[in-house]
């Protein structure tokens, strides 16, 4: 995905971060998402952007749009993250391997202050495949998020996925 097209699919009147802001990014991969967060978010935030792939990591700058950015090198599913107090947490393509999406979720909300968001990218099927383990449909999302005592599940973009016949969606979820 080119950046234009990571941006469009996240920019939306619902999603309008205000005043300096810090995120994690989890499941950064090469940042195609992470500079379009950094793109989207007010001047002067901080995105920490988490990937067990180094390589991947050294595709991303130091700086991009409105942002700084830092990398580590770690899994965000096993290992401790290690910043708290931050105000959303984006998931680009990396939900869908959390396999306890609920436990997952509580130990999250840890590290963000307690008016938060999560900015969900995924796949929209229930499909299981070798590069979508534990899928995340829409609707799925929904239903998790409101499990987990979150009160809005906003659908922003949906566009045709390059590599099957499935939708992506974004979405922002905000407690």
């Amino acid at each position: 995905m080119q950046l234009k097209e990571a941006i469009g699919l996240i920019d939306h009147v619902d999603f309008k971060p205000t005043g300096k802001q810090s995120w994690y990014d989890l499941g950064a991969g090469n940042g195609t998402f992470t500079i379009a967060l950094a793109h989207l978010l007010p001047a002067g935030s901080l995105i920490y952007a988490i990937d067990n792939n180094a390589a991947a990591l050294q595709h991303i700058p130091g700086i991009s749009g409105n942002a700084n950015i830092k990398t580590f090198q770690q899994d965000f599913i096993l290992d401790e993250l290690p910043y708290h107090n931050l105000d959303g947490v984006m998931m680009a393509n990396s939900l869908h391997y959390v396999k306890s999406k609920i436990a997952f979720i509580q130990k999250i909300k840890a590290y963000l202050n307690p008016v938060h968001s999560f900015l969900i990218i995924e796949y929209d099927t229930a499909r299981a495949n070798r590069w979508v383990p534990y899928p995340v449909s829409f609707k799925s999302l929904e239903e998790l998020f409101k499990n987990a005592g979150y009160k809005s599940v906003t659908k922003l973009h949906e566009k045709p996925s390059v590599y099957n016949s499935s939708m992506m969606y974004s979405a922002v979820i905000d407690v």
